[in-house]
């Protein structure tokens, strides 16, 4: 048996155990990454730690520290009051607003975690305080990020267009855009429709209380230092129960909900007021946007940087915020990517994809490349493996059966719409910010429709973009 082989069956054993045995997938892929590396691949220490994503650790860490300081001192109460007066009350549009921000981002040259940390955990209190499914308004921020991700301007589309020319194959910038922006605004339709969205949107407008039910609430939604607030909403599609993925036994009405005041806050939308701690707040999380998407810096080592300062300065409202780091989560990212670092180290990857470049039926290998793209972008760097497979398509390509104008938007959407995946950048950054839930079960269901996405997307993409013989 060759040792790619064994190294794609330890991945399979090890999710496995994971399911059956209830042990954190991370802890298991590090022990599969130090067994396969050594007795497998012969990588030494060095050589097994290279596939650490040590950038990815410290934007999960920096990112969900900040934002439970925010959660704390009620700021991300404030912003979800200001959401609800701005689509003026109606709770249904703000999914929405949420896709919209995200995509306007990456539009315009965000890279798609960046935008993804600075909205998520925005977009995931308010879930939580309106009785939204955390699915859906997570899966809302994702895709809207992958739908403005391929714009001309953007980075990945700079970086597809850039290897198409190299390559020195056709393509169509503009094309590439709308693939990406079409599929990804029509798999949201789907789950707005399924995750509760219909009702949502029959509901109608909250009352100016700022709650569903009217009796207003004192901003506290956050789990720490400013009230705990606990919706029963209708569970609907994967759990759409309140806060999180509990899900609960349908309600009296559409959406109850029960908050108890925070310390120093009044109830209602006019009365989650704002003190120095909350402008502070504010001001950090403006700097955040402009230090990624303006100046380019780390959004992890920018968000610890801000989160240090804003503890520093009101230590009370910070105390408990380092232990609400979702750090099961980054264990189990962190070990994962570890060993798919591994799997890169010893070629399997590039073994996979040169065995479906090499059949003779250039649709069927089309088809296959797409899967293996959605299936290792579900794990590793989307932009990555575009810059291999593409290249990979290149010799079937040049028998000018298949279009590759087609073929290249087919691969780009294939490998990026499957980042809604908890183990990808992007899923995990939504696994990690959302408060008060079931993270365990909110890890399934990220994973299940993951796994959906996976089945379904690359076929349909092909069947649409590739079949056809576009360019």
């Amino acid at each position: 048996m060759s040792p790619e082989l064994i190294s794609i069956l330890v991945l399979v054993v090890v999710f496995v155990i994971a399911t059956t045995r209830s042990v954190n997938m991370g802890a298991l892929a590090f022990a599969a990454a130090f067994g396969v590396g050594t007795l497998v691949a012969d990588l030494d220490a060095d050589g097994i730690f290279a596939g650490f994503p040590g950038d990815l650790f410290v934007v999960l860490v920096g990112v969900t520290y900040l934002f439970a300081i925010a959660r704390a001192n009620g700021t991300t109460d404030w912003l979800v009051h200001a959401s609800v007066r701005l689509v003026r009350g109606r709770v249904a549009l703000i999914p929405w607003v949420m896709f919209a921000l995200t995509g306007a981002l990456t539009a315009i040259g965000a890279v798609s975690p960046a935008a993804v940390a600075i909205v998520a955990p925005i977009a995931l209190s308010f879930a939580t305080r309106y009785g939204i499914s955390p699915l859906l308004m997570g899966t809302m921020v994702v895709h809207g990020a992958q739908a403005g991700g391929f714009s001309p301007i953007s980075i990945y589309g700079s970086i597809v267009n850039g290897i198409v020319e190299r390559e020195k194959l056709p393509g169509s910038e503009v094309g590439l855009f709308f693939a990406s922006l079409v599929a990804n605004l029509l798999i949201a339709a789907v789950l707005f429709a399924v995750l509760g969205g219909r009702k949502l949107w029959a509901q109608g407008a909250v009352p100016d209380g700022g709650d569903a039910d009217g009796t207003g609430d004192g901003g506290g939604g956050g789990s720490s230092g400013s009230g705990d607030a606990k919706s029963t909403g209708e569970t609907t599609g994967i759990g759409t129960g309140t806060g999180g993925v509990t899900g609960s036994a349908p309600s009296p009405g559409p959406t109850a909900v029960a908050v108890r005041p925070g310390p120093g806050v009044g109830g209602g939308l006019g009365g989650t007021v704002l003190n120095p701690a909350r402008i502070a707040t504010l001001v950090a999380l403006v700097a955040l946007v402009v230090a990624v998407l303006g100046f380019d810096l780390d959004a992890g080592l920018t968000a610890v940087t801000l989160a240090v300062v804003l503890s520093t300065a009101w230590p009370d409202d910070s105390r408990r915020a380092v232990g609400e780091i979702a750090w099961s989560t980054v264990l189990l990212i962190c070990g994962v990517l570890t060993y798919v670092g591994v799997l890169e180290e010893m070629g399997t990857i590039t073994w996979a994809g040169e065995g479906v470049g090499g059949i003779g039926v250039p649709l069927l290998a089309a088809v296959l490349l797409c899967y293996i793209g959605a299936i290792v972008s579900a794990f590793a760097s989307s932009v990555g493996i575009m810059g291999a497979l593409i290249p990979l398509a290149v010799p079937f390509l040049a028998q000018g059966e298949i279009g590759a104008v087609g073929m290249v938007a087919a691969l780009a959407v294939s490998a990026t719409v499957v980042d809604v995946s908890p183990f990808s950048t992007n899923g995990a950054l939504v696994l990690a910010a959302a408060p008060d839930v079931d993270r365990d079960r909110f890890f399934r269901q990220l994973m299940v429709y993951g796994g959906i996405v996976v089945a379904v997307v690359p076929a349909l993409v092909w069947l649409v973009l590739v079949v056809p013989g576009f360019g």
